[in-house]
């Protein structure tokens, strides 16, 4: 077994091996780069949400073949993340190894975590008023705003409890997709391990705090122009942060502990 893994992918010890070593260099990244590249991320990753929309707004497909349609472009925001480089805070997530094994501190980690997160976040904004002004919502007849405000109402309305086990799951999806990518030695490799894992956290409805910064913030945006659709007013800047708060402590749960711990217990404890 050791020489398949050694002629096609790096075994699951050696993709350890190669998570904590990315983690050190991540972690000790000039703030510049890791702002940069945590901006990139937010916009990567906005990207793939931007497509999602795009294909949840066809009313002509059916639930499960929207679903899937959807959540499979959504993959080209892990897609480009891995593959032309960025630092996203649900991935970096498996940081959390190297951490565990003493090759980081403490101190290190929570930098990473609080500068690339907020980093993807004006990534995220970002891509959300370029694509606000290139009244790209008013697509389809203005059912890609509609999709937007649907989609957002649901998010701003989750319960805490809701909100955090749809996050966990969510990234231990996401976790599992960047360990596996990391086995690929070719961007082919990497592109198909991504897309199952993403796909089905799309396709199940659990969320994604770096997507939701580019998602509810949009639906504020143009929910003016649809002033008619109900339950509008429950899309604001509050509920904003009602969402995010716990999606981004089920991301770190999920990430950290299922994925990142679980994985040091095997491969490096």
């Amino acid at each position: 077994m050791q020489e398949i893994y050694g002629f096609d992918a790096f075994s699951p010890k050696e993709i350890a091996e190669r998570v904590e070593n990315l983690g050190v260099q991540k972690a000790r990244l000039p703030v510049i780069s890791m702002v940069m590249l945590g901006i990139l991320a937010g916009a990567f990753i906005g990207l793939g949400a931007m497509f999602y929309i795009l294909i949840l707004s066809d009313a002509n497909l059916s639930f499960g073949i929207s679903r899937l349609l959807s959540g499979m472009v959504f993959s080209l925001g892990l897609i480009l993340v891995i593959v032309a480089g960025a630092e996203l805070f649900t991935g970096n997530n498996l940081l959390v190894m190297a951490c565990a094994d003493g090759k980081i501190r403490l101190g290190e980690l929570f930098r990473n975590w609080g500068i690339v997160c907020l980093s993807n976040f004006i990534g995220a904004f970002g891509l959300t008023l370029l694509v606000f002004l290139s009244k790209h919502p008013e697509m389809n007849g203005g059912l890609i705003g509609q999709m937007y405000i649907k989609i957002a109402s649901i998010k701003c309305n989750l319960s805490f409890q809701q909100a955090f086990f749809s996050g966990m799951l969510c990234n231990i999806l996401v976790c599992l997709a960047v360990w596996m990518a990391m086995a690929g030695r070719s961007i082919v490799d990497k592109v198909l391990v991504i897309i199952f894992p993403v796909t089905t956290f799309v396709a199940c409805g659990f969320e994604h705090s770096i997507a939701n910064m580019y998602l509810i913030p949009m639906a504020i945006l143009v929910k003016g122009s649809f002033i008619d659709l109900p339950n509008t007013d429950l899309i604001n800047w509050y509920g904003f942060v009602k969402n995010l708060i716990p999606v981004i402590l089920g991301n770190l749960s999920g990430g950290s502990v299922f994925v990142a711990l679980i994985y040091y217990i095997i491969y490096k404890r």
